[in-house]
């Protein structure tokens, strides 16, 4: 009878032994599978994270590639301002002409003396004693003498347009005039004394900049 009670003694110790290890990797299991379950989410919430910064970046870098800028204030135009009609229509060949005309007389000066070379031009087109397009203007002559001194010189089919002369040139074009109702300029300093009077006799004076005079 002693034999057989140390015998059941022995099996419950080992049942226990067992319970226990079974309640061990029952355990470890469950904190296993909290772990990997924890790290999912944080993975899934930071993956969510992620996407929402890159869905706010991309949205901040196209509202701030919508809204250009003028490098002179740095103030934002929006877009009805950049489709703003041109104030005359001109041709290939009138534009590229317009371009040199104002770097060959103002490409010296800043960008208000351009401005207001590509505005006296302008306004030749409108007034109806001028020829109506920039080409005409340009290349116009009164006997015999060209009214652009880069067009008799040559200096007009040499000059390499800037940036910045295109940038002042489609302001002009889109309406910017800083020049009133002048439609005639010169550089007092380089024209010829001849020229100088008549301008000072027959034209009324508005106002100067730069190195040149401007009159109507």
């Amino acid at each position: 009878m002693k034999q057989k009670h140390g015998i059941n003694q022995k099996m419950s110790i080992v049942q226990k032994y067992a319970l226990y290890i079974s309640l061990f990797y029952s355990i470890l299991t469950i904190a296993t599978g909290s772990a990997i379950a924890i790290k999912s989410t944080r993975y899934a919430s930071s993956s969510v994270y992620q996407m929402r910064l890159t869905s706010e970046s991309k949205t901040r870098m196209n509202r701030q590639n919508s809204i250009p800028f003028l490098s002179s204030g740095q103030r934002k135009i929006d877009y009805q301002q950049l489709e703003r009609k041109r104030v005359i229509d001109l041709s290939k060949e009138d534009y590229e002409n317009l371009l040199k005309i104002v770097e060959a007389e103002a490409g010296c000066e800043d960008d208000e003396g351009k401005l207001l070379v590509a505005n006296v031009v302008i306004n030749r087109v409108q007034d109806e004693a001028f020829p109506d397009t920039v080409t005409g203007v340009i290349y116009q002559r009164e006997q015999g003498v060209t009214q652009f001194s880069p067009i008799s010189n040559g200096r007009f089919q040499q000059v390499k347009v800037s940036e910045s002369t295109i940038k002042v040139v489609e302001r002009a074009l889109c309406g910017e005039n800083h020049a009133e109702s002048a439609l005639y300029f010169a550089a007092r300093d380089y024209a010829e004394p001849d020229r100088m009077k008549w301008f000072d006799e027959n034209l009324t004076f508005l106002f100067s900049h730069g190195g040149h005079e401007f009159y109507k």
